[in-house]
């Protein structure tokens, strides 16, 4: 089993993209003051488009540690099937990683027992299908949308979410790699 993961922000902040407006006018978009976000750690299956989300409090070795338990608790793996998690090079992955490789360290046994991890190359984030479901996350979801509270936010990316928690086509046909020959 493939899995690709990676951690986002979502800004509370407007982000405008697109806008009708009258040629020389400068529209003017509501925006909340400040620098507001959540924090989600998504986990994608390229082979039916399944998307997991966890919710860390902040971008740290553990709670990627802990991004993955939650994950395992809520994927079924058959008996001695090996999950493989392609992960970037964030320093929190690459501390992660080595914690729970570190057959001398029984804290993370559990883990590693059914994961092993695949590192992308440094600096490509191209290769990662999860940053497509961040692009269309940001295009369908926040562009251009006023987010009074950072309440209502995490409540439409959620519902977001939780739609593509299901195998869909969507991400299915998003997380295939297209190579012109």
């Amino acid at each position: 089993m493939l899995a690709y993961q990676d951690e986002v922000h979502f800004q509370q902040a407007t982000t405008v993209t697109r806008k009708w407006a009258l040629k020389g006018s400068a529209p003017e978009v509501k925006s909340p003051s400040g620098k507001r976000s959540l924090a989600y750690s998504g986990f994608v299956f390229p082979k039916n488009g399944r998307l997991i989300m966890t919710k860390p409090d902040w971008f740290k070795y553990d709670t990627v540690i802990a991004s993955i338990r939650e994950f395992l608790s809520l994927i079924e793996l058959e008996a001695n099937q090996i999950l493989h998690l392609v992960l970037d090079n964030a320093p929190w992955h690459k501390k992660a990683i080595r914690l729970i490789e570190d057959t001398n360290n029984t804290e993370y046994a559990d883990i590693r027992a059914k994961v092993r991890f695949i590192r992308m190359p440094p600096y490509s984030p191209d290769l990662n299908p999860i940053e497509q479901v961040w692009r269309i996350t940001r295009r369908e979801v926040t562009h251009n949308r006023y987010f009074k509270t950072l309440d209502l936010l995490a409540k439409k990316l959620d519902t977001y979410f939780e739609k593509l928690s299901v195998p869909n086509s969507k991400l299915m046909d998003l997380c295939l790699f297209k190579y012109k020959s």
